[in-house]
């Protein structure tokens, strides 16, 4: 069905758009491979005449690439499409991205845009609370995990592997009802935040935990195939990372790069991303089956370039927390 589903965004795609590129057209990306390669499919049904040649692996590590790159003089990306804004205001503020002015972002909600437009949000990866479905307890709220039910039986993503769980710490500690003493609080119930979302998804869905903090998708997707998990939306609303894509200001196909922006921010490419799965960045464009609507998931708040500057002292803080 998902590939039935992902076929039909590709023949919307080719009656919407008109070709606007061509050339070859570079992108990082740290889309799982799957979803990487349906894009740029999906992409090049618009664009036949655009050869795209991709590069996959987290965020971290396509960043050192970058960086390696950026070091040498020879930035080989046109695109990036990446997990957070967090990285893409640390490329804005050093003058590596190329603004696209003409990029239409009417629809969406400008807290998750640029103004600048140098970077657009693609879609809502949110981070709220997964349990067993065998637990005692059934949370509807961040400070459930605090009560005696949940001791010693919490799992959760460390913000110092985890771009997604360090934008859920700074949204949960910038919250004045939760703050640092929330955090106090996990550690106190015996939590021990390690690795990424994968571990913790399964050492919840394993039994092995029966609580924490882990991606939407990972929980939503498996409980339609009949994983012992829920994912719940907290009542203090959920944190989330964009997966925002931008243009390098040294591209060498900005033609090609911006209509690759297009396509992904249009209500094809928005289709798309609920295809597989994702909250759509859209909020016109419905979500995907598990999900609710989209008027009834809460946002927190989250100003990715007051995240930047707190970035060091938060994690910090965090190790002294957890003890690294």
């Amino acid at each position: 069905m998902k590939k039935l589903l992902i076929a039909a965004a590709l023949l919307a795609a080719t009656a919407s758009q008109a070709i606007a590129a061509d050339g070859k057209l570079v992108l990082y990306t740290s889309q799982p491979n799957a979803d990487a390669q349906a894009t740029v499919d999906a992409f090049k049904v618009a664009n036949p005449n655009v050869d795209v040649e991709w590069v996959r692996d987290g965020t971290t590590k396509i960043m050192a690439k970058l960086r390696a790159e950026f070091e040498a003089g020879a930035p080989q990306p046109d695109v990036l499409l990446i997990a957070d804004m967090v990285t893409m205001e640390g490329l804005k503020a050093e003058g590596r991205l190329m603004a696209h002015e003409g990029a239409d972002v009417s629809a969406y909600d400008p807290k998750i845009m640029d103004a600048d437009k140098t970077y657009f949000s693609t879609k809502l990866i949110t981070t709220g609370i997964i349990y067993n479905t065998n637990a005692p307890m059934k949370p509807t709220s961040y400070k459930d995990l605090l009560k005696p039910e949940a001791k010693d039986k919490l799992a959760m993503p460390s913000p110092l592997t985890s771009g997604a769980a360090t934008i859920h710490m700074t949204a949960l500690t910038s919250n004045p009802d939760l703050g640092w003493a929330y955090y106090e609080g996990l550690a106190d119930q015996g939590a021990n935040p390690k690795g990424g979302n994968g571990g913790t998804y399964k050492a919840i869905a394993g039994g092995e935990k029966l609580y924490g903090f882990v991606v939407d998708f990972l929980p939503v997707r498996e409980k339609l195939k009949g994983a012992p998990v829920e994912f719940v939306f907290p009542t203090e609303g959920v944190s989330a990372v964009t997966e925002p894509a931008a243009i390098l200001s040294t591209a060498q196909n900005p033609d090609a790069a911006k209509a690759f922006i297009d396509f992904l921010i249009s209500k094809e490419g928005q289709q798309l991303a609920s295809t597989m799965g994702y909250l759509p960045a859209d909020p016109t464009v419905a979500a995907p089956e598990g999900f609710p609507a989209r008027d009834q998931i809460k946002l927190m708040d989250f100003d990715p370039k007051a995240a930047l500057e707190g970035d060091t002292a938060n994690k910090m803080k965090f190790s002294e927390i957890f003890g690294g």
